[in-house]
């Protein structure tokens, strides 16, 4: 387990506090289309007002690759933030600076401001001493939030927590705890479930977790290629034939390790992904020629919601098949939905994130029941990889 301070190892009353969120939110026609990330900030921003503190909070918007972009100020997102919060919430129009300064100064104790994107300087993500020492010097402390952001060693993530006193958000705190009872000290049995494209993008996730699971169920065109690497025919399906050897490997540190590896028996194939199209369920030893793989069969999606039953812990990245186009959607939900339950029971430690695992869950109604679900992409695929994240790595140093 990560040891790191919290809100409550720090003294807040009438301090400045640097306070490090991720609302790099999804836009569309000039408005927030999902609140999901300013949401979960909220709890850290109300305790900290809450005990009098002053909140300034850091976040990046987009990639303006630098410099000043009109078209990626966070002013927009003022008011949804103040909707949020319940309070006002006061602009400025730079994240260093005189005009940073100048909000700073004039928020009472108990004010929250949101400084203009921290990206709009290139020393941000250079991670550039001098414009730390410009974050640092706006705060008496700081406090990461942003663990989707964790896994970059910027000025706002890596810089600025070793010149303040430093410790994690309610948001953070969580994502850590929960991330460490899933893999690092799990209750066992111990299941991973990865689903998505290709292993090309995964090895370093496949190559971390057989060492760790008892159990790692691999979905998705993924499993189309280790299927192909055990010479099975896969028809047209979606398949990295280059990465046969590599399969073999996986297959073979996870033999060694003692972990199961799960693959389909059988298989939901069409000759083309569209909605409509005619459909069977096969045998995964009857692939037509014709026809391609796009989610597990019903008997493996059965197969893997009784095995769940049967394990203590799980966690999961990525879905089981074209789950965007029903009925290639009925893997997924069968399985995610069979975690949810075990969750609900009390039988089951899930926990969740990554690439499209969150509209995944969601999709097959199971999201609110997991007992974490991750917003953090990169991050959270990076901590599953077993690789240190600079942004933790310099709350632990702090602590």
């Amino acid at each position: 387990m990560p040891k790191f301070k919290t809100l409550d190892d720090l003294d807040l009353a009438g301090k400045t506090v640097l306070l490090r969120v991720d609302f790099n939110v999804p836009m569309a026609d000039g408005k927030v289309s999902d609140l999901t990330r300013i949401e979960r900030a909220a709890p850290s921003i109300r305790d900290l007002t809450a005990a009098g503190a002053k909140v300034l909070l850091l976040t990046h918007f987009g990639r303006p690759k630098g410099k000043p972009n009109p078209e990626m100020s966070l002013r927009p997102l003022v008011p949804v933030a103040s909707v949020i919060l319940g309070a006002e919430v006061v602009f400025a129009e730079d994240c260093i600076g005189e005009k940073a300064q100048a909000v700073a100064d004039g928020l009472a104790d108990g004010g929250v401001a949101l400084l203009e994107n921290l990206r709009f300087h290139a020393g941000e993500e250079a991670n550039d001493p001098a414009f730390a020492d410009a974050l640092a010097a706006l705060g008496d402390l700081y406090v990461n939030d942003a663990f989707s952001a964790a896994h970059r060693a910027h000025a706002s993530t890596e810089g600025v927590a070793r010149r303040l006193p430093s410790a994690a958000g309610r948001l953070m705190q969580a994502e850590l705890e929960h991330l460490a009872a899933a893999l690092d000290q799990p209750k066992r049995p111990l299941a991973a479930v990865v689903g998505g494209a290709k292993i090309s993008t995964k090895l370093d996730l496949l190559g971390n977790l057989v060492s760790r699971v008892d159990m790692l169920v691999i979905g998705g065109g993924m499993a189309n290629t280790f299927l192909n690497a055990v010479g099975v025919d896969i028809g047209r399906s979606l398949c990295e034939h280059d990465m046969a050897d590599t399969a073999k490997e996986i297959l073979a540190k996870a033999k060694e390790a003692g972990c199961d590896v799960v693959l389909p028996t059988d298989a939901v194939v069409a000759g083309s992904l569209a909605a409509g199209v005619a459909f069977e369920t096969v045998s995964v030893k009857a692939v037509p020629a014709k026809q391609m793989i796009l989610d597990l069969g019903p008997a493996t999606a059965e197969h893997l919601a009784r095995r769940l039953g049967e394990c203590a812990s799980l966690v999961w990245n990525g879905p089981l098949g074209c789950f965007e186009v029903p009925p290639f959607d009925s893997s997924t939900n069968t399985v995610a939905q069979a975690a949810a339950a075990l969750t609900r029971e009390g039988k089951l430690l899930s926990v969740a994130g990554g690439g499209d695992t969150v509209a995944a869950l969601a999709h097959a109604g199971a999201l609110k029941d997991f007992s974490y679900v991750s917003t953090a992409g990169g991050a959270f695929l990076e901590w599953l990889e077993g690789k240190t994240l600079p942004g933790v790595k310099a709350l632990e140093e702090a602590a």
